[in-house]
């Protein structure tokens, strides 16, 4: 078979069988009485076995070792190939990644671009303060990508750098909670408890409405950070889990202040201090906790908090009793 009738029976142009021909991968086996290349069956199938090597991303070079090298054993090349191409892929995703969100920041003009291409790289620096830097600017002339913020906070691991993603997330309003609510469902702890103070300091209904979603969450980090933020914002569904804190000890402060908060409002004091008594009447927890509970009554207003201060004040556990009496005695004069 003549090269031209080959070329068009296997795709491969007759200029490639040339050079197949001069690297000696596919030499015809034959020629015509006028001198034209002849391929043989034979030839035609290597040409065939070299095209779907190819198709596997081998270069020409290592066609040749894996067709001739009879000792050659393809585990090792395949491996690299797998890693190569994953490393491609990663490639070519984080340079799509990118691109969207240059698209997303809706650029005017390549003044814009640059500006949204310096800040991506700098939130992506080892240096923490670049990274800062580029967080605090990037709610100024041109916006980072939400996304891009988003990523960075839910990775970011200095204190500092942190507060400054979370405050520029906070100026984007509801445009960063749907990608922070994935990190909620993240398998990582720490991303967990990042998307939940990134969603804490988003001062809307919506992020709200995250906040109180994740009080059901099974990681008790992400219910506490969301319990003491809407206990802030006077959402009464925390109140059981603020409890919680107190009689672990975990974060007890802050779930203290937030019931204090949240007994401002005349309908929730009552209900706060039942449910501090409730606890109290619990034989199961210990006396620690009994005087954690006790003091948060301190800043419960209401006649259930000074009912139950009184009969606290002759409990049998001698610490809890002088810390109810104490507190009895501030309110009386006030």
């Amino acid at each position: 078979m003549l090269i031209g009738e080959v070329a068009r029976r296997s795709g491969v142009s007759a200029r490639m069988l040339r050079h197949y021909d001069s690297l000696g991968l596919v030499r015809p086996t034959g020629r015509t009485d006028a001198g034209y290349r002849e391929y043989s069956g034979e030839d035609i199938r290597r040409i065939f076995h070299i095209e779907s090597l190819r198709s596997l991303g081998l270069s020409l070079r290592e066609v040749r070792r894996a067709l001739d090298d009879l000792g050659f054993k393809p585990s090792e090349l395949v491996d690299d190939l797998i890693r190569q191409t994953r490393e491609r892929i990663a490639g070519e995703t984080e340079l799509l990644t990118r691109l969207r969100r240059i698209g997303a920041a809706e650029p005017a003009d390549w003044e814009d671009v640059l500006q949204i291409v310096a800040l991506l790289q700098a939130l992506g620096s080892e240096s923490a303060g670049k990274r800062q830097r580029a967080a605090l600017s990037s709610v100024e002339k041109v916006r980072v990508p939400v996304e891009a913020l988003v990523e960075a906070a839910l990775s970011e691991t200095d204190p500092n750098v942190a507060g400054a993603l979370r405050w520029a997330l906070a100026q984007s309003g509801d445009a960063g909670l749907a990608p922070l609510a994935e990190g909620l469902g993240s398998p990582v702890a720490e991303v967990r408890k990042r998307a939940v103070q990134s969603i804490a300091e988003i001062p809307n209904d919506g992020a709200t409405a995250f906040l109180q979603d994740a009080l059901t969450s099974p990681d008790i980090v992400v219910r506490k950070h969301a319990a003491v933020a809407l206990g802030a914002r006077g959402v009464a569904d925390a109140v059981p889990t603020l409890i919680d804190m107190i009689v672990e000890e975990t974060n007890d402060a802050d779930a203290a202040d937030a019931l204090s908060a949240l007994a401002g409002h005349p309908a929730l004091a009552d209900q706060i201090a039942t449910g501090l008594v409730d606890r109290l009447a619990r034989r199961t927890i210990g006396s620690s906790a009994r005087q954690r509970l006790t003091q948060a009554l301190a800043d419960i207003p209401g006649i259930t908090t000074s009912r139950a201060l009184a009969d606290l004040s002759h409990d049998e556990d001698r610490a809890v009793a002088l810390t109810a009496t104490y507190i009895l005695g501030i309110r009386s004069a006030r």
